[in-house]
This record gives C-alpha cells, structure tokens and sequence, in this order.
C-alpha cells in the first residue's frame, strides 16, 4: 500500500459532486443511483488505466449492480446466483458478448476492450437488463443514491467532465459536460441537472433479433414463491 501511494501524484485529490434528477412533474427523484460521471483532461490524453475485476450479480431475475462503470481492458464477472438458468448477451457493436445457457451457481467473464455504453439483456427473462459504461480514463466514479460522486486521485489541471445517465436523451448528454478544475485541493463541482421527463423505456430482442416468447415457469424454483 505504501509503494502504490508514492506512486501517486503529490497533488492529487478528490473530485466530488451531486447529480439532481427531476422526473415528469419536476419532483427530485429519490434515488439517483447509477449515473456516470468521468473525467478527462484538456490537454494529452488521460494515462492508460489499470484494468479491474468487477462481479455483476443474476440474482431473483435481476442484473445487481444495474450499471457499472469499468476502465477499457477491465473484466466483469457475471455469476448466476440464482436456481434458474440464465443467457446473458450483448449485441452492441462496442462489446458482443454471448455467455449461452448457464446453469445456477456457475460463472462467465467477460472483458471489456472499447470505449463505450454496453447494453447487457438476458436472452431468457425480458426484463433482465444491465448497462456497463467502459471509459478510457482512471478518473470515473457512479452516484449513489442521493446522487453524490467522488472521484479520487486526481492530478491538478484542466478537464472535461463528462455525464451518462440511462433516462437522459441521447441527445442531451453533451449538454450535461462541463470544464472541471482541480487545484491541491481538488474540487467540488455544482450539482448537475438531468431530466427524465422524456424518457420512455426502449423496447428490445432476444439476442436472435425476435421477440421474446412466453417466460419458462420457474416457481418450483423459488419454492412456490414465483420470485
């Protein structure tokens, strides 16, 4: 631990802030878990980030965390913890991935190689999704549920902070960037805005492009409890 803190910039510091989320009324929202915020600097590129480990569960038919946040060369396993099969897949071009049928308590890694939203279904339960955002700086964090962020270690200077929320439009994330700068002591960035009163759940595929069939009956499973 002591080795891995010289090796870190004498200024760095922490990055924090708050993200407020309205809904269609202009009401906050009261959870505003899961939205992206990273970093990248004005000039240069960012320095190459240090692949992680990440577990996102399958567990009572839900993807937990329901968005993650990675580094470009970072792995994600994809345990299925619970007593039903699972098909987790990715059609989106900036990370295929395909894990087949697989049996409760076994396992699939996957690692993420481009920069990009990765949009993560399960081929068998429709209402299975996930969202992985792979980024290519070591500057990132994901608001919890009050909405605040902190992103540590960061060196003094000039960047852009840039914004993913999955209830945002498209189109209005670039609006959400704003220049961000760290001094010694870091920086505390104004709350940022995000509306959701456009927003509409997109409909999707099975992993073959068609619509998805009738959902197997797996109360047995769950003891009777149809979980």
């Amino acid at each position: 631990m002591l080795a891995a803190a010289a090796m870190l910039p004498l200024s760095a510091a922490d990055v924090t802030g708050r993200v407020e989320i309205t809904g269609i009324r202009g009401t906050l929202a009261k959870d505003s878990t899961g939205v992206v915020v990273w970093l990248e600097p004005v000039h240069g590129a960012p320095p190459r980030p240090a692949p992680i480990l990440q577990t996102v569960l399958q567990k009572k038919k839900r993807f937990t965390p329901h968005v993650s946040v990675v580094p470009v060369g970072s792995t994600i396993d994809w345990p299925n913890l619970d007593p039903i099969f699972h098909n987790a897949f990715s059609n989106f071009a900036g990370q295929r991935f395909d894990t087949g049928l697989y049996a409760p308590g076994s396992t699939y890694k996957v690692r993420f190689v481009r920069e990009g939203v990765v949009r993560v279904f399960c081929n068998i339960h429709s209402t299975m999704n996930a969202v992985v955002v792979v980024v290519k700086t070591p500057w990132y964090s994901v608001t919890d549920k009050s909405g605040a962020f902190r992103i540590p270690d960061v060196p003094a200077g000039e960047y852009v902070m840039k914004v993913w929320h999955e209830r945002a439009p498209e189109n209005g994330l670039k609006s959400l960037e704003r220049p961000v700068t760290v001094g010694a002591d870091g920086a505390v960035v104004g709350p940022v805005k995000i509306s959701e009163a456009r927003y509409s759940q997109p409909p999707h595929k099975n992993k073959y492009g068609r619509d998805y069939g009738p959902e197997p009956n797996d109360k047995g499973a769950y003891g009777g409890q149809g979980k």
